[in-house]
């Protein structure tokens, strides 16, 4: 697994549970703790890891695997070389083993009578269920089969025949014996996605520190086809499947702009759907799109059609022509060189400038008809230098609902054309049940929901009291109420035996007793440092308590006034913030009691 931390520059190389060792030197081998009270969830991320990760997976090389021997030949004279190699490994086996033949024709008989119109449906099903395994040789689903994507859930039954067909092959060994290729295109794909990471962070002036427990995962596996890319948003986790192809030179084995779009998913969901509720006056903007080629979704639900408009626009401001862009001369150039390279840049923004309207032209014909808006607004940002943290209310209630939807009603649609959608089958989404759903009722604003679930929760004989805890301290924070969440961080700091939930118990209170007045810092330094003490090695927890250790917590502060030209309402002054930052702000006003 390569981690890629946000502005470091480091690499880490580690290992599922059931993989072998790296060979990368200096590698940083981990390993599944066993720790009974962390809650499962999609492609086997681990409690504790980082935001950003970039893997494989051999529950998915071992499906992948069972479709090319039953059929799956799509893309194959595209794909890396290991997908040939991987099939002919397996049919040598079968060639010798009457065993391992029935096991094939029994799994082939499965995935014959469950096949989908349409390859990208077919194989997705599959690649669904691989994401909730554990590793080989149990292979089960990590939630129960009730909580499994539908997808995933209609075809459960084909893991007794892919264990056993897995045994009979002997498909670890193969794993084991191609993994240092598998490594070879990982390795060879973190430096290119590190810099689209960082990159787009820089671009939205993002910030480094964000808790809200969710991740996002790139799985590299060569032997599904390479024209074919799963997106998945499970819960809390935005996951992407794709699989390498066979490239010259220079060129990247992936498509990282796809990358990017579901990143760029991941950053911005959060934010618009937490304010969702105020685009109910955007909801004519749907009729407009009616005729539109988008998919269903973006015609039915106004805020998923106002997050991709915005992704959109942000696409197109991160958009380079094609050559290499100018660059400045170093040290001792001459005057007429830098006269040159002026007159080469000046060129060059221009040319970039017109393909980048030209795009946003594009997609406002495909239905995409708030990009025009978005793209001019971000415009204005940039010059700003503000983040999208801090704009994304002056962006969304800034807008001027009727100007919009008549422009959308003066569209002409191109309907010649394909969209390609790498989220097209991904809105699936299991179920969010206990401390997950919680977590996100917390994160948007839901307090009476998340207390509701909380509570259940403790409720529980085996329920997890530790996240509860914290939950119920968290938002009697935001109801205004210091001393009963300082009382329940500490409980929860005895309760919990997941990593992170500690090191933000340690870290909220941390903030608290900066907070006091008088300030207890030398008690706030003692919790920043317990904090880094869990090793959560998340890069949002240790960036906090770093934080709260170079220096007091400071309140929430607020974004510069939206200007005239954002239209901003007065009574939504406030909606800048996060659905908790206002209660939260207000709570650690009081005096809480020292422990």
């Amino acid at each position: 697994m390569l981690t890629l931390g946000f502005g470091l520059a480091s690499m880490a190389v580690a290992q599922s549970s059931s993989s072998s060792s790296s060979s990368a030197p200096g590698a940083q081998i981990r390993q599944d703790d066993g720790n009974p009270t962390a809650r499962p969830r999609a492609a086997q991320i681990q409690a504790g890891g980082a935001s950003v990760t970039l893997e494989t997976s051999e529950p998915l090389f071992d499906m992948g695997s069972a479709l090319n021997t039953c059929g799956y030949d799509a893309d194959l004279d595209k794909s890396l070389p290991v997908r040939t190699e991987v099939r002919n490994d397996i049919n040598e086996v079968l060639k010798t083993s009457e065993a391992a033949r029935a096991s094939r024709d029994a799994l082939c008989t499965y995935l014959e009578l469950h096949r989908l119109a349409g390859s990208a449906l077919n194989v997705g099903q599959y690649v669904s269920l691989a994401l909730y395994l554990s590793p080989p040789p149990t292979m089960t689903p990590n939630v129960d089969v009730s909580d499994l994507p539908p997808q995933a859930a209609q075809v459960e039954q084909v893991l007794p025949l892919l264990r056993d067909f897995a045994e009979k092959i002997n498909l670890h060994y193969i794993w084991l014996q191609h993994r240092p290729e598998y490594d070879a295109v990982t390795t060879r794909m973190h430096d290119p996605m590190q810099q689209m990471v960082l990159g787009t962070n820089v671009f939205l002036h993002m910030p480094v520190s964000s808790y809200d427990g969710r991740r996002f995962l790139v799985l590299l596996e060569p032997m599904l086809s390479p024209a074919l890319t799963n997106a998945r948003i499970y819960g809390m986790d935005y996951i992407i499947v794709t699989s390498p192809q066979k490239t010259e030179g220079d060129v990247l084995p992936v498509r990282l702009e796809q990358i990017r779009h579901i990143y760029l998913h991941y950053l911005i969901e959060p934010m618009v759907y937490s304010r969702g509720q105020a685009m109910e006056r955007m909801q004519p903007l749907l009729r407009a799109v009616s005729d539109a080629p988008i998919e269903f979704i973006y015609k039915s639900d106004v805020v998923a059609l106002i997050t991709e408009c915005l992704i959109k626009a942000i696409e197109a401001h991160m958009f380079k022509i094609a050559g290499p862009e100018p660059k400045r001369p170093r040290s001792g150039f001459s005057h007429a060189d830098d006269t040159d390279y002026l007159t080469l840049r000046n060129a060059y923004d221009r040319e970039t400038a017109i393909e980048q309207q030209r795009l946003v032209d594009k997609d406002e014909t495909q239905g995409w008809v708030l990009t025009g808006y978005f793209y001019g607004a971000l415009t204005e940002m940039s010059k700003d230098g503000a983040s999208l943290t801090e704009q994304m209310a002056p962006l969304i209630y800034g807008m001027d609902a009727g100007r919009e939807i008549n422009h959308a009603k003066n569209i002409v649609f191109d309907k010649t054309g394909t969209i390609e959608d790498p989220l097209r089958y991904s809105r699936s989404h299991a179920p969010l049940v206990g401390m997950d759903r919680a977590e996100l009722d917390l994160a948007t604003g839901k307090m009476d929901e998340a207390a509701d679930l909380a509570e259940a929760e403790l409720g529980k004989p085996n329920g997890d009291k530790g996240r509860a805890t914290y939950v119920l301290a968290r938002i009697d924070l935001a109801h205004g109420d210091p001393e009963k969440a300082m009382a329940g961080l500490q409980q929860a700091t005895t309760l919990t035996k997941d990593p992170r939930t500690l090191a933000w118990a340690h870290i909220y209170m941390g903030r608290l007793y900066d907070t006091m007045t008088p300030p207890e810092r030398d008690h706030a330094v003692t919790e920043y440092k317990a904090a880094l003490a869990t090793r959560d090695s998340r890069p949002d927890t240790k960036t906090a308590a770093e934080a709260g250790l170079a220096k007091p917590f400071a309140l929430p502060q607020r974004g510069p006034a939206p200007t005239k030209a954002t239209q901003a309402k007065p009574e939504d002054d406030d909606k800048d913030f996060d659905p908790t930052a206002k209660a939260e702000k207000e709570a650690y006003k009081p005096t809480p009691p020292k422990p």
